[in-house]
């Protein structure tokens, strides 16, 4: 072929020319076919090489860590250099490739660490019985103790390793965990999760799981807890999971708790002065301080609280589910626009944006919308218990109660530490006046919070529904000594069911004292509690009383029947002056 036949660009190589002093070529010949003195590379050159990986590897430079990591294995063929070439591969994410060559040595099946990566390895490609494969048989039993390990000879590759690491046992376990959960047995991914805690005290990923997938009930995370093993100077990790775990304890007991951590925090201060801060302002433990005044119903706390937080770290997912929450509660439906906005443009794949959708429509009452966008969040994350609830409540507040028991019955399934979605499904069979149901519900959610004053209210409402008006008073009671900080509006409708049921109890001076305190909590007054003091003041003969609070409740709801019909009577038996038995037939 004749070099100017050839397409524009290309041209014939040229052959090398020849030094007439030498039968080598002058191009030089490249490094990696140079012989070495003494026929192998120096210990100080491969280690140069080592460093030159593990530097590429901490600067996310993953081509340069996999190039060179490849020829430190190819001149020493060291496991530890050959697991060192793996996790190169693993961080650059060629897993078949960093598997096939962990598959292909001599000791992946005696090797914890070969054996665990290679297992990683399996779970990004979302190979998951594989990855159960590989990670060899053992069991677990209810308190999360394993037994019949694969016996393996566990090499320590990491040639800068030191004392301060995970236990690969853990780890181990942890993957385990994921990898049943991944294959939907949910009840067994739980049981690997306590075992990898277990394992090693240290291990965060698994306590978040329990945790954030509701997986365990309150006393099962308080027995967890108190049977972890802490190394000595980890005390504050144990301080710090207490606050992590449910927070429905009493003011006291919780503060107590927030308190251990600033504590603890402070005496490593104390024994190491080159510690300069502490944990008192750490977004994390503040995150768990929020979420404790909206499980006590101060939402504005809450909000206030997460807002300081968010201007500090705009991105915490954890601040932000509980700001969403928050805003919820308050109505803020500017603020969760924005909010959505803003997670939308910056995370369009993570379940929360959406749920933050779903969350402003449903503040604005435009619940076939929200509907939609809850239902997106639990499609991108099915792990998403607001989410499933959201979805629930959405239903129910254009109350369709069929389909809103979808999402709640999904919801008991998948969270079966979480007691709302047995709440709320008490509260729909309450509605269409199923009690007998609603009570079972109201107790499987007891069983799993009993701390909850929620659950006690609605029990008490059931009892009284029914007619069993001193059970009733017990749940009352029992809700109100429950309640974690001091009384706020958020309970004034307890106040007023306790007052009714005090009422059917022909304890009247007591039931007036109740509807004055729900009068006293509520900012918008109640109808309930101005009709209930009336009639109460009514049945004593206290006509006067009775005519006030009536009128009371009349210019709240000028069209109420019971309080019209009511405030006749009263003014006929007030202008005879004589007291005729009134049955006690109110609602």
């Amino acid at each position: 072929m004749n070099q100017h036949n050839l397409p524009r660009g290309f041209s014939l190589p040229q052959k090398p020319s020849q030094n007439p002093q030498s039968n080598f070529p002058s191009h030089p010949t490249p490094f990696a076919l140079r012989p070495f003195a003494g026929g192998k590379m120096r210990e100080e050159e491969i280690e140069k090489l080592r460093g030159i990986v593990r530097d590429s590897m901490s600067k996310h430079l993953y081509s340069s860590a996999i190039f060179f990591s490849d020829k430190v294995a190819a001149f020493t063929s060291d496991p530890a250099d050959i697991y060192m070439q793996a996790q190169a591969l693993f961080l650059g994410r060629h897993y078949r490739r960093a598997f096939h060559l962990l598959n292909a040595s001599q000791i992946v099946l005696r090797d914890l660490r070969f054996r665990y990566l290679a297992a990683k390895c399996l779970e990004e490609s979302k190979e998951w019985d594989q990855c159960l494969l590989m990670l060899g048989d053992a069991k677990v039993d209810e308190q999360g103790n394993v037994s019949d390990l694969t016996n393996s000879n566990n090499m320590y590759l990491d040639k800068d390793g030191d004392d301060h690491e995970i236990n690969i046992s853990s780890a181990i376990c942890f993957l385990r965990g994921k990898a049943y959960e991944a294959l939907e047995n949910r009840a067994e991914a739980r049981l690997w999760y306590k075992a990898a805690i277990k394992a090693d005290p240290l291990c965060y990923e698994a306590l978040e799981r329990l945790t954030e997938n509701h997986m365990l009930t309150c006393e099962e995370e308080a027995s967890l807890l108190s049977s972890l093993q802490f190394a000595r100077g980890d005390e504050w990790v144990s301080s710090f999971y207490s606050c992590l775990v449910k927070k429905h304890d009493k003011e006291m007991v919780v503060e107590a708790k927030f308190r251990d951590v600033e504590k603890e925090s402070s005496n490593r201060i104390t024994t190491d002065p080159s510690i300069g801060g502490t944990l008192k302002d750490n977004t994390d433990l503040l995150v768990c301080k929020a979420e404790y005044y909206h499980h006590c119903g101060e939402y504005q706390k809450c909000f206030d609280l997460t807002t300081q937080l968010l201007e500090k770290d705009p991105f915490h997912m954890k601040c932000t589910l509980v700001h969403l929450a928050a805003a919820m509660e308050l109505g803020q439906s500017n603020e969760l626009y924005l909010l959505a906005c803003n997670l939308v443009k910056d995370y369009p794949q993570k379940a929360l944006s959406w749920f933050a959708v779903g969350c402003y429509y449903y503040c604005i009452k435009k619940y076939e919308q929200s509907q939609l966008y809850f239902s997106k969040a639990t499609s991108l994350e099915g792990t998403f218990a607001a989410a499933w609830i959201g979805q629930g409540n959405a239903y129910a507040a254009k109350e369709e109660g069929d389909q809103a028991m979808l999402p709640y019955r999904t919801a008991v399934r998948l969270f079966p530490g979480c007691h709302l979605p047995s709440l709320y499904i008490g509260m729909e069979y309450m509605r269409t006046h199923n009690f007998k149901l609603a009570e079972q519900f109201f107790l499987q959610s007891k069983s799993i919070c009993p701390s909850d004053p929620l659950v006690y209210n609605e029990l008490g409402v059931v009892a009284y529904s029914t007619k069993e008006y001193k059970k009733a008073a017990w749940w009352f009671e029992k809700t109100l000594a429950l309640i974690p900080t001091a009384i706020i509006e958020t309970w004034e409708p307890t106040f007023v069911n306790f007052a009714h049921t005090l009422r059917k109890l022909k304890r009247y001076d007591e039931a007036i004292s109740c509807y004055e305190k729900a009068l006293a909590l509520s900012t918008t007054r109640s109808l309930a509690a101005f009709a209930g003091l009336a009639y109460t003041y009514h049945l004593q003969g206290d006509f006067p009383a009775a005519i006030e609070y009536y009128h009371k409740a009349l210019w709240l709801k000028p069209t109420d029947e019971f309080c019209t019909e009511m405030l006749t009577l009263a003014l006929a038996d007030g202008s005879r002056d004589f007291v005729d038995f009134i049955p006690d037939t109110s609602p």
